[in-house]
């Protein structure tokens, strides 16, 4: 039944994502000519979507309601050119249908929180720069000093409930710090729908979306978009209220033998005014007695005290 369950949800999520990805497409974008008549719905038709990718009308409803479950490569390629998808966007549709199709593995266990000291030695070494480690539902699981004083504010949460995705649309300091902070929510969900897209069901995901869909209009309003980005290397503008303004260029990479964790860095060139903003940061950031979010880590120091 459990299997059952998760393809079923698997075959939902293909669906959305397609209906989605229609209605934020208009006519003109695709080098439709409609006339001048009420459109009823948002977007293009099913009837337009499927004549541009050469398929049925009936074939692609049934995509959409989640019936068909194993469509072709070349029909996904063909609905990725007809809705002008890039290529996060595209591999995103591939990872759905395979899913759903049942080529990719059943969700597995949420995976550990646990960070190894060798990673917490990286972290370390790391220092002046910022740098952490999260979890794919973005929880921050262990940090170096300036890595955790980067996210004003985020300190003043227990360990546990430290997560970028909560920051970014719950903590009050979120808003003044990323002067763009419109773009980093954006940027945010459509991370976090990449990764809840192919793992529907997974504890960790559907527990910290549906705290934010009932706590952030904001948040519901960009997770019914349904856009999806990759991680790409970025520049960062900070307002911080201890060193003041600072660009970083941000960097994250999967970490071996950690299956969903991934380590976040932040660099400056040495010699200019942001370089000397992160090493202020780094120096005048508390040492914490902790630097990792697990709890099971935190109740051996508890018992060792």
């Amino acid at each position: 039944m459990a299997a059952e369950q998760s393809s079923s949800s698997a075959d939902l999520e293909l669906g959305r994502f397609l209906r989605a990805r229609r209605t934020q497409t208009s006519p003109d974008q695709v080098g439709l000519t409609v006339g001048m008549g009420l459109r009823r719905t948002p977007g293009l038709r099913r009837e337009e979507l499927a004549t541009l990718a050469g398929i049925s009308i009936d074939y692609y409803v049934r995509l959409e309601r989640g019936k068909e479950t194993r469509p072709s490569p070349s029909v996904l390629d063909a609905l990725a050119r007809a809705l002008q998808l890039d290529d996060a966007e595209h591999q995103h549709l591939r990872d759905l249908a395979a899913r759903a199709a049942r080529y990719a593995p059943d969700p597995s266990a949420p995976p550990s929180r646990t960070v190894g000291p060798h990673v917490k030695l990286v972290l370390e070494t790391l220092r002046p720069s910022p740098a952490y480690v999260i979890s794919r539902s973005m929880d921050l699981l262990a940090w170096n000093p300036g890595g955790l004083a980067l996210y004003a504010g985020l300190a003043d949460w227990p360990a546990t409930q430290r997560n970028l995705a909560r920051y970014l649309f719950l903590h009050p300091t979120a808003r003044t710090l990323f002067p763009d902070w419109e773009n980093q929510v954006r940027g945010c969900v459509g991370r976090l729908r990449a990764v809840a897209g192919t793992g529907p069901d997974a504890p960790d995901l559907t527990g910290l979306v549906g705290e934010l869909l009932l706590k952030s209009p904001d948040f519901t309003k960009l997770w019914e978009r349904y856009d999806v980005v990759g991680r790409k290397r970025a520049r960062k503008a900070f307002r911080h209220p201890e060193v003041g303004d600072l660009t970083l260029v941000g960097q994250s990479m999967h970490l071996e033998d950690t299956p969903g964790q991934r380590l976040g860095v932040y660099t400056a060139e040495p010699g200019t005014p942001d370089h000397d903003a992160m090493l202020l940061l780094d120096r005048t950031a508390p040492e914490p007695a902790a630097q990792v979010a697990d709890p099971e880590a935190e109740e051996r120091l508890r018992t060792q005290t």
